[in-house]
């Protein structure tokens, strides 16, 4: 086993799409349908991407999906283009990715720790659950954990697990409160017009065939006896195949009217810091522990922070001030981010 793709690094660049997420101005109703008057202010995102980057080719079926906010809660909406409509889980908090699915990933303060998961397959089965960091730093998965106030619906344009039905797309509808997204924001409060969480969406659609009788079935490689792998569509590329990786999600601003926010410079100040990191990781894999030399951690990137590292016998802390000098940055060898005032 290499070791040093313990926590594999992404090779895509820091260029995480944004979206200004509109206040509703229409009375919600909950019915799938994402072609309604309520979405109108709405932009759709750019389509999806396959989860390691553009180069791996457009994805088969397009993907986009809406969101607006008010002082309760945030809605999502998605269009799922394609004719394979299909689902088979109908327990709740199942393991849904084992049908095609869609997919919802919240971190309300930016941090990459503490964030929601949520899927969802054609059947309006869901699974939520609580992350308490990245799989890839130790984080453990909270499938007890339940989104209160949670409302989904499903319409489908076609009909649900018939090949031979006229199938075109299925539409999805969320609905996740505040009061249940707020215990993981730093102030532990609803966001502010200007302020920002990070989400990504994520597509699971497995390659399938249809039987004699006319069901779909995942398709089977013959040389493995396996079902071939799924394919991933993000909205926001992480280079791995890897969804969990919150340091590139995308940034959702919340906005009043028509204002349009930009990402701050303190998150490429923390990218830079994340670069550190799997740096500071691989250096640990190959020589057992971690080092303060910069010169090693660096290598041919160009760094325009100024970082200070700190170790411990197995942990880490690398630092940096802000560009106005008011505030520090900082990333711990777990993955954490934070920023604090500077005294």
């Amino acid at each position: 086993m290499n070791k040093q793709m313990r926590i594999p690094k992404t090779m895509i660049e820091f260029t995480p799409p944004i979206y200004q997420c509109r206040r509703a101005v229409e009375p919600f109703v909950l019915d799938g349908n994402v072609e309604k008057e309520f979405w109108a202010p709405a932009q759709f995102t750019e389509e999806f991407l396959d989860i390691e980057g553009s180069f791996k080719g457009k994805p088969r079926f397009s993907t986009k999906a809406k969101m607006l906010w008010d002082d309760m809660n945030l809605y999502f909406g998605a269009i799922l283009e394609g004719d394979e409509i299909w689902a088979t889980l109908e327990e709740r908090d199942s393991i849904i990715f084992q049908d095609n699915d869609f997919e919802i990933f919240v971190d309300p303060d930016s941090d990459t720790h503490c964030y929601y998961e949520f899927e969802m397959n054609a059947k309006n089965t869901v699974w939520d659950l609580l992350l308490t960091k990245p799989y890839r730093d130790m984080g453990k998965a909270v499938n007890s954990f339940d989104i209160k106030g949670l409302k989904s619906a499903v319409k489908i344009d076609g009909e649900l697990n018939n090949p031979a039905a006229k199938n075109k797309r299925w539409m999805i509808e969320v609905v996740m409160p505040f009061e249940s997204l707020i215990e993981c924001a730093a102030d532990k409060r609803r966001p502010e017009p200007g302020e920002y969480y990070r989400i990504n969406f994520s597509r699971v659609q497995w390659k399938v065939e249809v039987t004699k009788e006319q069901q779909y079935q995942k398709k089977i490689n013959p040389a493995t006896g396996q079902p071939y792998p799924e394919d991933n569509w993000v909205w926001a590329p992480e280079g791995v195949i890897n969804i969990h990786y919150p340091e590139l999600w995308g940034f959702v601003f919340f906005t009043e009217e028509q204002e349009v926010y930009s990402i701050p410079q303190d998150e490429y100040d923390k990218w830079e810091l994340r670069r550190l990191y799997y740096n500071a990781h691989e250096y640990y894999d190959h020589n057992g522990c971690f080092t303060t030399d910069l010169c090693l951690l660096k290598g041919d990137w160009k760094y325009t922070i100024e970082p200070v590292v700190e170790i411990t016998k197995n942990t880490f802390e690398i630092s940096c001030p802000s560009k106005d000098g008011k505030r520090e940055l900082s990333i711990l060898s777990d993955g954490r981010t934070f920023v604090r005032s500077r005294s």
